[in-house]
């Protein structure tokens, strides 16, 4: 009998089928594991650039770091509306006191004394004589006690004390200070807005960028790949030409050294594509492993390249300096830094409050108080403060908040400068894009119709290896050209179409200006919210010989 065999049969005689079953079962999970994860890595995953600005926008940090401005401006905004109401506030508290300067007061000492003590009690209807013999009794039995009553009734020395509380506070005049903070607080949440509007529009281009870099990069690698194939079967002619004798060494040669050259491009195609697709995945959240498949076409300039973006091509786009998101965000700066200098100012205004404590306090000897036991305190104030010396700081609040508000205003004229040469440069970019597009329409197929000629006359033995090149090469560059011109004709009217809401490209911030980013500056009193300043590229980006834009 064979041993594996036995080793069958003896491990069935001993009951183990189950867990070798099982050890089977066990040892081949990897290997389904793996067959998972490369089925899943093969499947293709269909990919419009709507579905792409869906995808990028579910877990785009730039919208939820906006998402999260707009609830911090909400707050602020909230918080300053707070100070036009009372505010009302409730208070319960519970005192053990363990010792008391009051301790011992208006208690009774029996056991000093030759006669039973007792507080002391006037009688006028005594004789004069027996009014100081009882009085000096008192006070000799005592031992310097309180005997005119019990004080801990009142609070003197208790040993318990509950306390219920409900205090209410009103400003009834404060200069103009709440006002101007809640103006300055609706300016912050309009700069969040539209700081939510910008990072959108700039999500939109970026994604548009990255798709279309990624077709592009798809259609460079087809081109290269076609003629390094051409350059394939030129070696093949010229070689058997060779053989029969009929083309010298040198034509053979240089068939060879131009195939040659084209693998390294090929090679460098297929690696900008790669980086290309890495980007995109990047953008969009998918795992770097998916293949992706790109269906919206490259070509197609006439409409709108998605469903989200018909609204914007169907419309004039509103290149207006005054309605660019930077300018209206800048412009929204001033009017808080402006509201910051009144609130600044307003500390040196007298303020009026009014307030109400209403409380019910309790001394039990021991326990819980019964509500009979509470006592009343009900209080009513107005108060006037006024800023008689403050060594400085108010001064110095003010000077803040003017050098913010002239550097807002500053700011708000130099966004407004950049915000109109950007609009012109996104509309040069626009033309140089169709103008580029429109010489590309019949140069591919005027370089493949002399490609054929090329190589017919090649064949036949008309012209020669260097002209059959120099079509090739025109070929390339004419196909190449043309999917970088609709590439960048794709991107600029996608640009021109989000120019009002797009943030300033960070090409035409200068370096003081991206050093020192717009912000709301906080009041002295209540803090101010901040605008988000949008540094993302905008711009469009001439792809390089690659077709990738970096």
């Amino acid at each position: 009998m064979p041993d594996h065999d036995f080793v069958f049969l003896s491990t069935r005689r001993c009951g183990a089928v189950p867990a070798l079953a099982a050890l089977l079962t066990l040892a081949t999970l990897p290997v389904v594991a793996r067959a998972q994860v490369a089925a899943a890595a093969d499947s293709v995953r269909t990919i419009t650039l709507d579905d792409a600005f869906h995808l990028a926008e579910a877990s785009s940090p730039d919208i939820a770091i906006a998402s999260a401005g707009i609830t911090r401006a909400q707050g602020q905004q909230k918080k300053a509306r707070s100070q036009y109401f009372p505010q009302l506030y409730g208070s319960a508290s519970y005192t053990r006191t363990l010792r008391s300067q009051f301790q011992g007061l208006g208690t009774s000492d029996t056991t000093s004394g030759p006669a039973q003590c007792s507080s002391f009690v006037p009688d006028t209807t005594l004789p004069l004589a027996d009014r100081v013999r009882l009085l000096e009794h008192a006070l000799g039995c005592s031992g310097g006690q309180n005997i005119f009553g019990d004080f801990s009734q009142v609070g003197f020395g208790a040993a318990n004390q509950y306390n219920l509380g409900l205090s209410l506070t009103e400003n009834l005049f404060a200069g103009g200070r709440i006002r101007a903070q809640n103006r300055q607080a609706a300016a912050g949440r309009a700069s969040a807005d539209i700081g939510l509007t910008a990072a959108h529009a700039q999500l939109l281009l970026d994604v548009t960028q990255a798709y279309y870099d990624a077709i592009l990069s798809d259609r460079l690698v087809t081109i290269a790949e076609a003629t390094l194939s051409q350059a394939d079967t030129t070696l093949a002619q010229t070689r058997l030409a060779r053989q029969v004798g009929n083309q010298p060494e040198f034509d053979l040669l240089r068939a060879q050294v131009t195939r040659d050259n084209q693998e390294p491009v090929v090679i460098q195609r297929r690696a900008d594509r790669d980086l290309a697709y890495l980007r995109l995945k990047q953008r969009l959240n998918v795992p770097l492993d998916a293949r992706l498949d790109l269906t919206t076409s490259l070509d197609d300039t006439t409409s709108a390249p998605s469903a989200r973006l018909a609204s914007l091509f169907t419309s004039a786009p509103d290149t207006v300096t005054a309605d660019r998101a930077p300018v209206r965000q800048a412009a929204q700066n001033l009017i808080a830094q402006q509201n910051a200098v009144t609130v600044a100012r307003a500390q040196r205004i007298p303020t009026l409050t009014l307030s109400s404590a209403y409380g019910r306090v309790a001394f039990p000897p021991n326990g819980l108080p019964d509500w009979g036991q509470f006592r009343t305190n009900w209080t009513i104030t107005g108060a006037i403060q006024v800023p008689l010396f403050t060594g400085g700081s108010i001064r110095g609040d003010e000077l803040v908040a003017e050098g913010n508000a002239r550097e807002a205003e500053a700011r708000l004229k130099q966004t407004r400068d950049m915000a109109g040469i950007e609009s012109r440069d996104a509309y040069a970019r626009l033309n140089a894009a169709r103008a580029q597009y429109a010489a590309s329409t019949g140069t591919v197929e005027q370089a493949v119709k002399a490609y054929s000629i090329a190589e017919v006359r090649y064949h036949e033995g008309i012209s020669t290896q260097t002209e059959l090149s120099d079509s090739r090469i025109l070929l390339q560059q004419a196909q190449a050209n043309r999917a970088q011109a609709s590439r960048d004709l794709q991107v600029a009217r996608v640009r021109v179409a989000l120019l009002r809401d797009l943030p300033l490209a960070s090409s035409t911030l200068t370096p003081s200006a991206a050093a020192s980013p717009s912000v709301v500056q906080p009041a002295p009193a209540t803090p101010a919210p901040q605008p988000q300043t949008q540094t993302q590229t905008g711009g469009v980006v001439n792809a390089s010989q690659s077709g990738v834009t970096p």
